[in-house]
């Protein structure tokens, strides 16, 4: 299963995420779980980079178990709207597959 975990601050604003685990939603390269999650964070943490210039501090390691953390996120409105995206996108793949993927937010 995939673990998503969401830091927020008072004012709602996304101040970290970290995702642990694999989907294990089918063989691997076939997996649409794990698919769609690496899209969608693959794709805001580019967002983040290229087209707001805000460049987030980031730890990965696929290899041993599926990990990306993600601090020091910057709380202006775009990067904000893309990270409520993220949000958004995931807790709508955990509404289809939450034998797969559990989403929680922290204060």
């Amino acid at each position: 299963m995939i673990r998503v975990q969401f830091k927020l601050d008072s004012n709602q604003r996304v101040t970290s995420f970290k995702m642990t685990g694999h989907a294990d939603a089918g063989p691997y390269g076939q997996d649409i779980v794990c698919a769609a999650v690496s899209a969608l964070s693959i794709s805001t943490i580019n967002g983040l980079e290229q087209v707001v210039h805000k460049k987030p501090h980031l730890e990965q390691d696929s290899a041993n178990g599926g990990f990306l953390e993600a601090t020091k996120l910057d709380l202006g409105r775009e990067s904000q709207v893309l990270l409520q995206t993220l949000l958004n996108g995931l807790v709508d793949i955990q509404e289809s597959y939450p034998q797969n993927i559990e989403v929680k937010m922290l204060n």
